[in-house]
């Protein structure tokens, strides 16, 4: 397993992180148990937000005596100085430390710079000079507000949604960021789950120099596999290739990627980050969670939609949501129906 150094901020890792937002789902108990795991097995970089419930709690709880074992970088969504302040403090006390090794704007809409009147910025700059925060980082899931944040020179890191079904903006992106000397870090590189080779998703990655990605982690299972890679990373090959190409012709363009930047803005509160691809989620990660009741209810909830287009001008990916949605609710009552098979 390659180690690679984040750009500036000198902080140096395997190129293979834990991504702890999927920790929030399981006991405290459990999640020690898998982070410490994780930790013997190799891993050192640690990924969570102050958004993620009790993830940040946990990894207090398990790294609490293993503290300089481990980075850890976790987010502040506030938007005035206030907030980051109020955020920071508490994060600092959930996950028992003095210090946050890098600590990120979480899902910008815009570039916060000094002097723009919100005093995020500024609540960044204070807190590394009083030693709270060591490396100031950003993420994004707009495209452009991203390139805006890299081009300001204000940010040690972007992360930043990246796999092989990235478009080339995205790719430019990272060109970008890393002739910055900045770091990259690379989340949804199983593209939310439609990506269901993690072999070939750790060999893309590993052939990009730089770039860090952070695997979601909640079961022991998934930890394993991902450990297994240390000692034995895949390498690209005409097979993990064929898998590739394979994906890319048959997701190409236009599907959700579940980013949910859209869904705090919808009027009917609609889950459509997964509703919007409840289709492919069927097929590319069969399980009958997906039939539950709840996803039931939730995929009849799509039928309240207004079609009022707000989610469609918050995508990234400038998709037609509304249309994606009516799409997978047909292809989902299809299934329920017995109509159409799944695994």
């Amino acid at each position: 397993m390659k180690e690679l150094v984040l750009g500036k901020t000198g902080i140096k890792t395997p190129q293979n992180a834990f991504g702890a937002l999927p920790i929030q789902r399981v006991s405290k108990d459990e999640a020690v148990k898998i982070l410490h795991k994780a930790l013997d097995g190799g891993m050192t970089y640690y990924d969570t937000a102050r958004a993620y419930t009790d993830s940040e709690e946990k990894l207090g709880l398990a790294f609490a005596d293993r503290r300089d074992k481990v980075t850890i970088a976790t987010k502040t969504g506030g938007k005035t100085g206030k907030e980051v302040r109020e955020h920071l403090d508490t994060s600092l006390r959930m996950l028992k430390t003095d210090h946050i090794d890098l600590y990120q704007l979480h899902m910008v809409g815009q570039c916060y710079k000094p002097g723009d009147g919100t005093g995020v910025y500024e609540a960044l700059e204070e807190a590394k000079r009083e030693g709270k925060i060591l490396h100031i980082g950003v993420t994004a899931h707009l495209i452009e507000v991203a390139f805006e944040c890299v081009r300001s020179g204000l940010y040690e890191t972007m992360q930043y949604p990246f796999s092989y079904l990235s478009i080339q903006k995205e790719f430019d992106l990272v060109k970008e960021v890393l002739d910055n000397n900045m770091g990259f870090i690379a989340m949804k590189s199983l593209a939310g789950g439609l990506i269901t080779d993690s072999r070939a998703a750790m060999a893309f990655v590993n052939e990009h120099e730089g770039v860090l990605p952070i695997w979601g982690i909640q079961k022991e299972s998934e930890l394993d596999e991902w450990l297994s890679y240390m000692h034995n990373t895949p390498e690209m090959d005409d097979e993990i290739r064929a898998t590739i190409e394979k994906d890319r012709k048959e997701l190409s363009g236009d599907f959700c990627r579940g980013c949910g930047y859209c869904m705090a803005t919808c009027p009917m509160e609609l889950q459509i980050s997964t509703c919007a691809r409840m289709g492919l989620m069927l097929r590319r990660a069969p399980s009958q969670t997906w039939l539950s009741e709840y996803w039931q209810e939730e995929m009849k909830k799509t039928e309240n939609c207004i079609e009022c287009g707000v989610c469609t001008t918050k995508c990234p990916y400038g998709l037609e949501t509304p249309r994606l949605l009516r799409e997978n609710r047909e292809d989902y009552y299809r299934v329920l129906a017995g109509e159409v098979k799944v695994q």
